[in-house]
């Protein structure tokens, strides 16, 4: 195989302590970029997403930040984001708390509107992150 046609290693991320057997990794490190999953704002005492739409927020956030972490990243690294939410009003409140984690440019981004998500989510993240 030429150098051109190697394979590039990939590291499937899980945050340490994940307790549920989900069907999929937190995130995929192929090379220099970082694919992250579908994350859900998750109370982890309950299990579901919080009645406060804000402590939702933070959790999402917490929980990307995490996922970077665990791959040598910040939220500086993303590039391109996807945030699902079933409900458009809420694109206000969530662009108020995104903005203040980044300290440089912001990634690409879509905030689309979806059906219902799961266990009582109001937003959905996925994204793309560069190592810099």
């Amino acid at each position: 195989m030429s150098s051109s046609q190697a394979a590039v290693a990939r590291r499937h991320i899980n945050l340490p302590g994940r307790k549920s057997a989900l069907p999929f990794s937190d995130a995929v490190l192929v090379g220099d970029t970082l694919y992250l999953a579908g994350r859900i704002g998750i109370d982890p005492v309950t299990g579901r997403a919080p009645a406060d739409v804000g402590a939702e927020i933070k959790l999402l956030l917490d929980g990307v930040e995490a996922v970077l972490a665990e791959a040598g990243m910040t939220m500086d690294d993303l590039v391109s984001t996807q945030i699902f939410s079933p409900d458009l009003s809420l694109w206000e409140p969530f662009n108020t708390a995104y903005v203040k984690r980044f300290s440089r440019e912001l990634p690409a981004r879509a905030f689309i509107g979806s059906g219902p998500l799961l266990l009582g989510g109001r937003f959905e993240m996925i994204g793309i992150a560069v190592k810099r």
